[in-house]
């Protein structure tokens, strides 16, 4: 079969009947899209989360578990034909009901994602039948059967060989005749246990998916439409982008623009195949096309702001003129797994930001051990309530007098860390959170709007 397109919608975009149907005007109109990918339905990810955390009121969890018959009930009942669809969604919320019994009494990593991944099986039996309703050849496909990761609960990593082989056997074959409608965020370990790719997820596993299949392009259909010069709620005058290289959008979805999972566009990358972004509530507006190699490449293309920082500093007089001093604290920081996002360093100190990437949520936190370890070596001060703002761009590191643009705009703001030079797509710093959308706010007008 000719090659064809993969289209991913997010929990907004299939959060109720109206959202579900304006999802399948999306696919009807774009007859070259013969895979969909979807997430849970919105806000179901969370109440399973909170379930899988353990809840040990049986009234509470039968109220948790009601919310979630609610939320699939009131599309159910919309469509023409459901009983078979709707007795397939019970089976599974009586599964979660079981599962949510078990979670209440010892919580585990391998029981949240067989919980979580719920959601998207829940929807995805919903939208195939609402397809079919409007004389669709649509087929659900259970995506365990082909996306194989490790076993690393809550932030499975693929294996994309192996799912490539799977996908070309049993999952392109179906897309010849038949609309397929499969599940994002989710995959199966060797042993056949469900796994997560971690929160953000499902923007990554529809990369992975439209991978293995070969496919020509990939459509994310999201609530805004496309990316933007920054967030539009925090900038009103934020303006839409239409075409943006894959190393822009990587750096803006590093640094917390919330349109894309940065690992999302690794997939992708490696085969080339353009991601558009759009939005499912307003298809007619366009969207943005992230490519390898686009027309105009400006010195300054866009700002992100990422909240929920956690600074560490780390002393010590003995790294004067020392070597050894940072492999010593990296060693240390691998083995307790914590991943390290911005670093700068002086004489006798450094600081540096940790990454937070797995399903949970919330401030990344230095593990105890980990602290224990580092204070043998030097002392440790840890900051909370930070936030990084980014500033994306082109060939910044070549350019005169911009920085003095960039700081004096920010003259009455404290900035605790800058971080440039590594890259010629960037300069960040973090700012206490109580400030952050005023920097946003006049950096965008000083530099966007002018």
């Amino acid at each position: 079969m000719s090659s064809f397109n993969v289209a991913k919608f997010g929990g907004t975009s299939v959060a109720n009947f109206e959202a579900m149907s304006r999802c399948a005007a999306i696919i009807e109109n774009n007859p070259s899209t013969r895979l969909v990918v979807s997430s849970a339905c919105s806000g179901v990810t969370n109440l399973l989360v909170e379930l899988a955390n353990g809840v040990t009121d049986e009234q509470q969890r039968r109220q948790v578990i009601q919310q979630l018959a609610d939320i699939h009930e009131a599309i159910i009942v919309q469509l023409n034909h459901a009983t078979e669809t709707a007795s397939e969604v019970y089976q599974i919320l009586d599964t979660v009901t079981s599962l949510a019994e078990a979670a209440s009494i010892q919580s585990s990593t391998k029981l949240t994602d067989h919980l979580v991944a719920c959601g998207e099986l829940m929807s995805t039996h919903i939208l195939a039948q609402l397809m079919r309703e409007r004389g669709m050849p649509a087929v659900r496909f259970d995506i365990r059967q082909v996306l194989r990761t490790d076993d690393t609960f809550g932030k499975a990593e693929p294996n994309v060989e192996q799912t490539g082989i799977l996908a070309k056997e049993l999952l392109a074959p179906l897309c010849e005749d038949s609309i397929v409608i499969t599940q994002g965020f989710i995959g199966a370990d060797d042993e056949g246990n469900t796994t997560t790719l971690g929160r953000g997820g499902s923007d990554y596993s529809a990369a992975l998916i439209a991978e293995a299949v070969k496919a020509e392009g990939l459509e994310i259909w999201t609530d805004v439409p496309g990316i933007y010069t920054t967030d539009p709620r925090i900038a009103e005058k934020a303006a839409p982008i239409s075409e943006i290289s894959f190393s822009e959008a990587s750096e803006m979805a590093n640094f917390g623009a919330k349109i894309l999972h940065p690992s999302t566009l690794v997939p992708a990358l490696r085969h080339d195949i353009p991601v558009f972004v759009g939005s499912s509530k307003e298809p007619e507006k366009g969207g943005t096309w992230i490519r390898h190699q686009v027309q105009s490449s400006p010195l300054f293309r866009a700002l992100a702001l990422r909240c929920n920082q956690t600074m560490v500093t780390l002393r010590s007089a003995k790294m004067f003129h020392a070597y050894g001093f940072l492999a010593k604290v990296f060693e240390i920081l691998a083995k307790h797994k914590v991943s390290v996002d911005l670093i700068t360093t002086s004489e006798i100190s450094v600081s540096l930001t940790l990454d937070q990437t797995d399903t949970s949520g919330g401030a990344p936190q230095l593990p105890a051990a980990a602290r224990a370890e580092l204070e043998e070596l030097c002392t440790v001060e840890i900051e909370q309530n930070l936030c990084l703002v980014a500033l994306i761009g082109n060939n910044m590191s070549d350019s005169k007098g911009y920085a003095k643009q960039v700081f004096s705009t920010l003259e009455d703001l404290n900035l605790r860390m800058i971080c440039f030079g590594a890259s010629p797509h960037n300069l960040c710093f973090l700012v206490h959170e109580s400030v952050s959308r005023q920097a946003i706010q006049k950096l965008h007008k000083e530099l966007f709007e002018g």
